[in-house]
This record gives structure tokens, sequence and C-alpha cells, in this order.
């Protein structure tokens, strides 16, 4: 198929409408006109690509009614991906449009309007409270495939070396001498496998543990 396959079947959708249409109007592909409405402006491509959003954002300098229109594909393939298109256009501010060649039908998955993204507070306060309890900057922006060093992994690299340097420890002695309240939930589930419990309320370390006190001793300097 061609882009100009996707031509008509948007013309004849927007005057039955009440729009006067027009091709390549000042490069854009379809210019729609409604008595003294702005403009509507509509980008015909293939596939959404990264170049039709971009179409679509410069022709925002011109109106606020800008749509993408892409052929409508087919099995639930195309409707993932088409939502998640909506998705991004809605957020980007530009309508979407499908086209059913085989029906000459247009198909409306969003109209162009100002979006507000929705704020989950609980993810903005976990934000807050990680960055907060994370001791210095042990990350590098980007990195792919390091362990990420979290406040979490911190503080049991902490306990690691508490451990190390006097032995068998209980809870207690967690929260007060290393100030981590969270110390007996952090034994008790032993994510990492570092820990034992070598009697009621007290703990040491696991082989993997002192595996770990040899591997980050470095990290462990830092905190």
């Amino acid at each position: 198929m061609k882009e100009t396959d996707l031509y008509w079947p948007i013309k004849a959708f927007l005057e039955d409408q009440g729009y006067e249409v027009k091709a390549e109007v000042i490069d854009c592909d379809v210019v729609a006109m409604r008595n003294d409405e702005p403009p509507l402006i509509v980008e015909l491509k293939k596939g959404l690509t990264i170049d039709l959003l971009l179409q679509g954002i410069n022709r925002q300098i011109i109106t606020d009614s800008v749509y993408l229109a892409i052929p409508h594909g087919k099995g639930r393939a195309f409707l993932q991906r088409s939502k998640e298109a909506k998705n991004l256009c809605r957020r980007l501010g530009l309508g979407l449009l499908s086209v059913r060649l085989d029906q000459q039908q247009v198909v409306v998955h969003c109209d162009p309007e100002q979006f507000y993204p929705r704020k989950i507070k609980s993810r903005k306060v976990a934000l807050l409270k990680e960055f907060q309890m994370r001791v210095g900057d042990p990350n590098v922006g980007g990195q792919v495939g390091q362990k990420i060093m979290t406040a979490y992994r911190q503080d049991v690299l902490r306990m690691v070396h508490y451990l190390v340097q006097n032995g068998p420890t209980r809870p207690r002695d967690f929260i007060s001498q290393l100030n981590i309240e969270k110390a007996p939930s952090i034994l008790q589930q032993d994510y990492y496998g570092w820990f034992f419990r070598i009697e009621r309320g007290v703990y040491n370390l696991s082989e993997l543990g002192l595996k770990a006190a040899e591997e980050y001793a470095h990290t462990i300097k830092t905190l």
C-alpha cells in the first residue's frame, strides 16, 4: 500500500462532518476547514514512526487539532499496539486515526486534547524515601546488566560488615548501633541468603554472607 491510499477515506470521513478538505497544503498531508474553526491537520504514514510523531508535534505550532493516520491492522498484536500508540498520542496532545482500507472506514482512537498525567502519590513517596535513605551515589545512570545498589541493599551490607566485625548479633543491636529499624524483618526474610539464625534471636553470616563480605568489601567502606 501507499500513504496516498489513506487519503480518500480520511477525506470522506472529514467531509461527512462538514469539513472542506484539501491535500498537501504547505507540507501538511491533509488540511480540513469548517466554518470559523481552527484548521484541522492530518499526517499520513504507513506506520506509527518517530518521524510521524515528530511531524505531528511540528504541526502543533499551527493548530491544536492535529491527527496522525495509519492503516488499521489485524489481530491482537495490532490491538495492543494501537492501545500503546493511543496512550503515547494522548500524552503528546495528538489525535490518532486508523483506516480500514478494505472497508474505506476510519477508526478514531483518540482526539487531540491537553494531557494531564495522573500522579501516583505512593510512587512519589517511595522515590523520595529511596533517594533520602540511599548513601552517596553508588550507581551509574543507564547501567545495564549490573545490580542496582539500593538503600535496602546498603543496609544489608552494613549489617554484614557489623557481623564480620562483631560476630553473632541480635536484631536490637543492629537497631541501636546502626540505626537500621528494619533489621528484624531483613533478618527474617533474608532476601539474599546472607544470614542464618544460630539460636533464637541471634544471627550470624551464612557462607553466602561471607562471600558477599569479600565481594562488596570496597563498597562497604563507603557506607
